[in-house]
């Protein structure tokens, strides 16, 4: 299995922030697909110690003009050289509802606050959803760019910057990470192993952890204002078993610590959550 096959499952099966798959030089015409459906374990929401489990749809292909889809994301190679990779970016960040759930991933519906607004003691009938009173965000498409740098063949420097994220679509997210490529444990399973931290805009963080005025008197948390920075750190792994020369099993886990103004925020529960993915997927 090459190299982009490789970066593209670990990249694409369900871990919170994206990883471009590397160049794959291919005859004119050509691509690589694969497509697959697994599980996924996360938490419903940034700094949430409630979980939640959902289906994992896994998508990934590249054509030989560098077009590249993989899940939320989508690119293209514009360099020739094998140690520098950069290019376009687009990605779909998902929404997050009352529930703490994404929109566009089967959240329920939002608790209407219109007409009145409930006095403290009132408040104790939003308990059922975890962010009951806080405005709804939805699925924002991103536009930036990645740049990946080869240290050698099996340590990759890893960056991307997008914007449009948010209640205003405002939000701007720079993630910079180092990832130790396909180490080979035995014939038919690959390991990588990824470090990387994300830095955010005050209107990216303030929109997901902060708390206005309004969203204060209508919930459970008191105002807060959120400040850009440091958003957080990870680690994750990322194993890939091939079954047969079409099938193959891609399990992924990664552990996020929140860090700054995020850490701090009224809505964080856990600073620290794991998400756990596993798909089998195959190759057309």
């Amino acid at each position: 299995m090459n190299k982009f096959l490789f970066l593209a499952l670990t990249a694409g099966c369900g871990v919170a922030w994206a990883q471009t798959p590397a160049t794959n030089p291919m005859p004119d015409g050509s691509r690589d697909m694969y497509v697959g459906l697994g599980v996924q374990s996360a938490p419903r929401y940034d700094g949430a110690a409630s979980r939640k489990v959902s289906a994992l749809p896994v998508l990934q292909v590249q054509w030989s003009n560098g077009v590249f889809i993989s899940g939320m994301s989508a690119g293209m190679h514009l360099s020739d050289d094998p140690v520098f990779e950069y290019g376009p970016l687009l990605a779909v960040h998902p929404g997050r509802d009352e529930s703490g759930a994404g929109s566009t991933i089967g959240g329920i519906g939002v608790v209407e606050m219109t007409g009145f607004i409930p006095s403290p003691i009132d408040k104790t009938f939003l308990k059922g959803e975890r962010l009951g009173g806080m405005e709804e965000i939805g699925a924002r498409l991103q536009a930036g760019a990645f740049a990946n740098y080869y240290l050698d063949p099996r340590w990759r420097l890893t960056g991307s910057l997008l914007a449009g994220a948010g209640k205003e679509r405002d939000g701007v997210r720079l993630e910079l990470g180092v990832q130790r490529l396909a180490v080979l444990a035995q014939a038919h399973h690959r390991v990588s192993l990824s470090a990387g931290v994300a830095v955010v805009n005050r209107r990216y963080n303030d929109s997901y952890f902060g708390v206005s005025t309004m969203e204060s008197m209508r919930s459970r948390f008191p105002y807060y204002s959120a400040r850009g920075g440091l958003q957080d750190a990870h680690v994750g792994a990322h194993w890939n078993w091939t079954l047969s020369p079409s099938w193959m099993l891609t399990s992924n886990v990664q552990a996020t610590r929140l860090l700054g103004s995020a850490r701090n925020s009224p809505l964080v529960e856990r600073p620290t959550n794991v998400t756990v993915s596993t798909a089998i997927a195959y190759r057309f």
